[in-house]
């Protein structure tokens, strides 16, 4: 696809949004009042992508664009689709809890970079059930990637005794948005869902999984997270989560989920630079340096990845037709 066409300049533009989205994340969420904790905030945040989903999923419904809705599924395809829906919006909830507290505790850049983490997951899904082997290339940008948040995780020390649990609590989110990603990756090749439909049962199960989860797991669980519902943050961060899953699922209706995902790697630079500004965050040279090596190996393996999609689509293919 040529990079001058509208098509592309749009799915550009509207990756550098989601860049800019992703990277402001982080500090809203420790922007929150400090008696906020995590798990309500997050339920709270989840609550308010639904009240912004909702008029979406509507208008969409209204304007004609059945998606899931105008087509007929047998009992066992329906009962899958539920099973899916479910899974996929748990793992969506869990990793919403884990993001707010790996960014509270890990701090948010360090939070950002671990969540750079994701090229990893994506490498391990392909090679354990697509059997797709790697080269030596990709291998050892791969190596430098887990070296490189090895690093991070340390405090640039390199030292088991300092690897912070906390990052690793962080790293838990990339490893379940791959999962889900996977899986729903799987869904809008099978079915006519749509990315509204989609955004839309993904917050609505996430918000049930973790109302569950604050019901059973705080004494005052319920209170808490409708306390935290009214918070100005809360509501915020509902929006602006809300809108990078939006903006993201059109970016990659126009270019290439490689292209989009390379636009918005160095999306935790912003958010060091606005950890500083608006957190008094102090930025270590140790995860600059993290920084730079995790976002040269993602840059590295998107280029491989490029290649190899470049040479397979130059092979000649046979002609299947048969003689008449």
């Amino acid at each position: 696809m040529a990079l001058t066409s509208p098509s592309a300049r749009k799915g550009i533009l509207l990756s550098l949004v989601s860049l800019t989205l992703l990277g402001v994340m982080p500090v809203i969420s420790n922007l929150r009042p400090s008696e906020v904790g995590a798990l309500s905030f997050a339920f709270a945040l989840s609550v308010w992508q639904v009240v912004f989903a909702l008029p979406v999923f509507a208008f969409e419904l209204k304007s004609g664009t059945r998606g899931i809705f105008g087509i007929d599924l047998a009992l066992a395809e329906r009962r899958r689709m539920v099973f899916v829906t479910l899974f996929t919006g748990t793992l969506f909830g869990l990793s919403t809890y884990l993001y707010v507290l790996g960014v509270e505790k890990a701090g948010a850049a360090n939070a950002a970079i671990a969540i750079q983490a994701y090229p990893l997951f994506a490498i391990l899904w392909e090679g354990l059930f697509l059997k797709k082997r790697k080269t030596a290339v990709e291998l050892a940008l791969t190596a430098g990637l887990i070296a490189s948040l090895y690093y991070l995780g340390t405090g640039g020390t390199f030292q088991m005794s300092g690897l912070s649990r906390w990052f690793l609590v962080s790293l838990g989110v990339p490893l379940l948005w791959s999962i889900a990603h996977v899986i729903i990756k799987q869904e809008l090749g099978r079915t006519p869902i749509t990315p509204a439909q989609v955004t839309f049962f993904r917050v609505a199960i996430s918000t049930l999984f973790l109302f569950a989860v604050l019901a059973v797991a705080v004494p005052s669980g319920i209170a808490s997270g409708v306390s935290a519902i009214f918070q100005t943050m809360s509501a915020v961060m509902g929006l602006v989560y809300f809108l990078e899953l939006i903006v993201w699922f059109y970016a990659v209706r126009h270019i290439d989920v490689s292209l989009a995902s390379s636009i918005t790697t160095p999306w935790p630079a912003l958010t060091m630079m606005l950890a500083v500004a608006f957190l008094g965050d102090t930025i270590e040279t140790y995860q600059v340096v993290a920084l730079l090596v995790v976002v040269a190996c993602i840059y590295g393996l998107t280029a491989r990845s490029w290649s190899a999609r470049n040479i397979q689509s130059k092979i000649p293919q046979p002609d299947t037709r048969k003689n008449t």
